[in-house]
């Protein structure tokens, strides 16, 4: 969790806004404020045209990982973001006023898409050369999961590396000076890495589950109920949409973030979702998420895993 003072100074650099204007009943409809992580949820929204007609305003907060969106949606300052399912499980088990909304899986999850990745002059050339070396990522994010699955996989105790939390901008400077040894993060990072000469050791490809959620606060599933379902249909609309058009979309999210074509493009191909009902299977495959982090002595069991979700 970030301290409660930095937390504020967070929420108040990262939550830049840009309003659209409903275009048919002004500012009745009421205001949804929507976490999009490195631009990629509005970037879909807007080349999609998802948003027309929409009868209510989009104020968007970017943010560069889901662990500052999620303490902004816990907070109140955001009322719905994406996120991963290991963040949300995280964050969720820290005790934010969080839950999810709707599921989106990767099916098949692609290579590379979130990986644990090396210098390419590194010697390293397995989980197992990492002992006693330090691996960056974000705690709690998918990329902190991933390890702890790739070093159980390898029989290995997370004590066995030196895990270093940066957050992403801050490890890719750490990654290029080789003051760590290992980056275990996710897309456009992984993209952009790689192009740049980093090797991967470990594929998230067959180790994570490939889904994301849409998390909002309780109060905001309370009070913006009727908006937030319409958002979401919105949405489901929006990546079908996708599927078939990713350079429109890439072309978007590319003047969005200032991210090279290409590596836009690599991201919205391995970003590829679509929207799915919450079943029995979801929530037995976030059993999964939790017990790695439990196990790793990263959490508590502290809240009902079945209350983390509702059906809006």
């Amino acid at each position: 969790m970030i301290p409660l003072p930095s937390r504020r100074r967070v929420l108040a650099g990262l939550l830049t806004t840009a309003l659209l204007a409903a275009c048919d009943s002004g500012d009745g409809g009421g205001t949804l404020t929507v976490g999009s992580q490195k631009g990629g949820t509005k970037a879909l929204m807007l080349s999609s045209g998802a948003l027309d007609g929409v009868g209510y305003r989009i104020e968007w907060a970017e943010f560069p990982a889901a662990q500052t969106l999620l303490e902004a949606v816990g907070s109140g300052a955001v009322d719905v973001g994406l996120a991963g399912d290991a963040p949300f499980m995280f964050a969720y088990q820290s005790g934010l006023p969080i839950k999810a909304v709707s599921a989106q899986r990767t099916d098949p999850r692609p290579s590379e898409a979130v990986a644990i990745l090396v210098p390419g002059d590194s010697p390293v050339r397995s989980i197992a050369d990492l002992k006693g070396k330090r691996i960056a990522t974000t705690r709690g994010s998918i990329g902190h999961y991933l390890a702890l699955r790739a070093l159980h996989e390898m029989g290995m105790s997370p004590d066995s590396v030196i895990f270093t939390w940066l957050s992403p901008g801050d490890t890719r400077a750490a990654f290029a000076s080789h003051t760590i040894d290992a980056w275990a993060c996710w897309t456009p990072y992984t993209s952009t890495a790689i192009a740049e000469g980093a090797r991967v050791v470990a594929d998230g490809q067959n180790l994570i589950h490939g889904y994301a959620f849409e998390v909002a606060n309780e109060r905001s599933i309370a009070r913006k109920r009727a908006i937030l379902a319409d958002f979401l249909k919105r949405e489901a609309k929006a990546l079908d949409w996708a599927t078939g058009h990713p350079d429109a979309y890439a072309k978007v999210l590319a003047k969005e973030t200032g991210l090279p074509f290409d590596i836009a493009l690599t991201m919205v191909r391995k970003n590829s979702r679509r929207t799915v009902p919450i079943t029995s299977s979801v929530v037995q495959d976030q059993n999964i998420v939790l017990d790695t982090f439990r196990q790793s002595g990263e959490i508590k069991m502290s809240r009902s895993l079945d209350e983390s979700f509702v059906i809006i």
